[in-house]
């Protein structure tokens, strides 16, 4: 994107998502305007200042969105149609959200990390022997990592690929579920109860923030997980009788429905993912100072 005129005096762009201003350069000349610190503030209010900072806010907004699609598609590793990836790779925020996911086509040996997507010559991956190939499956999916059995071994590829994904996929952290035999009858995991906050707003702002939302006293996550929707729930302190805030244990449910799973029940992807919901809001939890009780 070039620079406008802003005024007499000035030119705006866009540059690395924020509006910047310089002066206005001279007619006739190559010469560029000094680059501004800061927007002036006799344009701060112009129009083409204006419309430039809500396109930066559409284009955050924009690559928001296709974050947030590819991770739905990775977390439930549903099928994507080939042709699809294609028409979107041109859209930047589209191929940053893409580039290098790991995508598995129709055969046990297309798996790679997603380099380029063309309508006419399909996918074009880096396979695990280092090889670029090209791949041209109706639709492939791009596995949540419990699922992918090479998956230490991919995580040992990307370094020395220097792989940097846009969304979270191989060094995202998992959780394996516990085998049938191992948890027997038991619905509900401890492992991370009772971090505390300094509120029940802290504590409901740190789960809005991450993702997640509030249905009661519960902080919930809901994941598709071999065709089946399940709910993780953790439970949380009652906000009119405390006045800090705790999280409680964490269980699964099938749907929208209260009852909770026996975990050996639950699928490895919701397990992993309630895992890590859990997790995260163990992580931000208040933490004493020193001295302190």
């Amino acid at each position: 994107m070039g620079w406008l005129a802003a005024g007499d005096r000035y030119e705006v762009a866009l540059v690395e998502g924020r509006v910047v201003a310089r002066s206005a350069s001279v007619t006739g000349t190559a010469s560029e305007g000094k680059r501004e610190r800061t927007l002036p503030a006799e344009i701060r209010d112009r129009p083409e200042v204006v419309e430039l900072q809500r396109f930066a806010e559409w284009l955050d907004r924009h690559a928001a969105e296709c974050a947030a699609q590819v991770d739905n598609w990775m977390v439930s590793s549903l099928p994507v149609p080939t042709g699809l990836l294609a028409r979107v790779w041109p859209d930047e925020a589209w191929q940053a959200a893409l580039r290098d996911i790991v995508v598995v086509g129709e055969g046990p040996d297309e798996v790679g990390f997603l380099r380029d997507a063309d309508e006419s010559d399909g996918l074009r991956v880096v396979n695990l022997d280092g090889e670029t190939v090209r791949l041209t499956p109706r639709t492939v999916t791009m596995p949540h990592p419990v699922l992918l059995p090479d998956l230490e071994e991919l995580r040992t590829f990307a370094a020395e690929l220097g792989v940097m994904q846009g969304v979270e996929q191989i060094h995202r952290a998992t959780w394996p579920a516990p085998g049938a035999a191992e948890d027997g009858v038991t619905d509900v995991v401890t492992e991370f109860a009772g971090a505390e906050y300094r509120s029940w707003f802290h504590l409901s702002a740190r789960a809005t923030s991450l993702g997640y939302q509030i249905s009661g006293s519960r902080i919930v996550g809901r994941v598709r997980d071999a065709g089946r929707v399940f709910t993780a729930s953790v439970g949380m302190s009652d906000p009119y009788t405390e006045e800090k805030a705790w999280t409680g244990g964490l269980s699964w449910s099938h749907g929208d429905g209260y009852r909770s799973l026996p975990l050996r029940e639950v699928g490895p992807v919701a397990y992993s993912e309630g895992m890590r919901m859990a997790a995260a809001l163990h992580a931000g939890r208040t933490v004493p100072t020193d001295g302190a009780e």
